[in-house]
């Protein structure tokens, strides 16, 4: 399995497409395409990798991707299992920059709009009340017509545009032209997704890579810009951070139940990269 560049002859002859999920994954493998991706996740939870960053999904989630931008989002493992697809819907846009005329976010007039497209490279996260508000639009866009999609996109780019409660993702531009070197990425990145709950080495995902321990380091940093152990604790204290929100368990319960075999280095972890100890982080919600 690979990075994969997406570009399916579909997608190539259309300039907007407009496509509702409701089976788990979303996507099999991290991959990037050429045109720009705008993903709202109306039901379903899991963990969204998009560039260097890491973090969990829940309902709500709404994010711009940009083209050549490497991302994957993947549910938690319990969808695999039950397979209850009416758990999972999700809405997939995906557009170029001229489906509404050629050089249209080129004009003064819309420059919040091509601000926000521009930093779509690293990948845009949107605040919750954003996407409440847009929740219908969203979900009817599937429906409509494509004169009537690519009216209502662009009147939903537009208040995207305007809001103040967004953030980048990535710390880096992590954009691809080929793939060529990244062969081994994608296998790499599920094993560590289905099982951050459990003991995982350095020799293990090393030898899942079919690589030498140094020459995978070298590689993983490359490809996500952080180390095997940062990426790792990354994708542990993001699935804690959520079951503190969603679960009632005690912190020394969740602790264990993210891969952590030591509440004080899982609370070391967890303040470090969230800013907060668990409590605080729980209390604070």
């Amino acid at each position: 399995m690979k990075l994969v560049l997406k570009n399916p002859e579909s997608l190539v002859s259309k300039q907007l497409n407009v496509v509702k999920k409701e089976l788990p994954c979303l996507e099999a493998a991290w991959h990037y395409h050429a045109q720009y991706e705008l993903l709202y996740i109306s039901k379903s939870t899991g963990i969204r990798f998009v560039g260097d960053s890491v973090s969990p999904f829940a309902p709500g989630d709404l994010v711009l991707v940009g083209p050549y931008l490497p991302h994957l989002w993947r549910n938690d493992s319990s969808y695999y299992d039950e397979r209850e697809e009416s758990n999972v819907k999700t809405i997939v846009i995906k557009f170029t920059r001229d489906f509404i005329g050629e050089d249209t976010f080129d004009k003064p007039i819309f420059s919040e709009i091509s601000k926000m497209l521009e930093d779509s490279k690293y990948g845009v996260c949107f605040g919750k009340d954003m996407a409440i508000s847009l929740h219908d639009d969203l979900i009817q866009l599937v429906d409509l017509s494509p004169a009537k999609q690519s009216i209502k996109l662009f009147d939903i780019l537009h208040r995207l545009s305007l809001t103040k409660d967004k953030n980048v993702l990535s710390s880096s531009d992590m954009r691809q032209s080929t793939s060529e070197n990244s062969e081994r990425i994608d296998v790499v990145l599920k094993y560590i997704s289905d099982n951050y709950a459990s003991y995982i080495g350095l020799n293990d995902v090393s030898e899942i890579a079919c690589m030498t321990t140094n020459s995978f380091c070298r590689f993983f940093k490359k490809m996500t810009n952080k180390s095997f152990t940062q990426f790792l604790n990354e994708v542990r204290i993001r699935n804690a951070s959520r079951l503190l929100i969603q679960d009632s368990k005690p912190v020394s319960e969740i602790c264990y139940l993210v891969g952590y075999n030591s509440i004080t280095n899982f609370n070391k972890q967890f303040k470090q990269i969230m800013g907060a100890t668990p409590k605080s982080y729980r209390e604070a919600i």
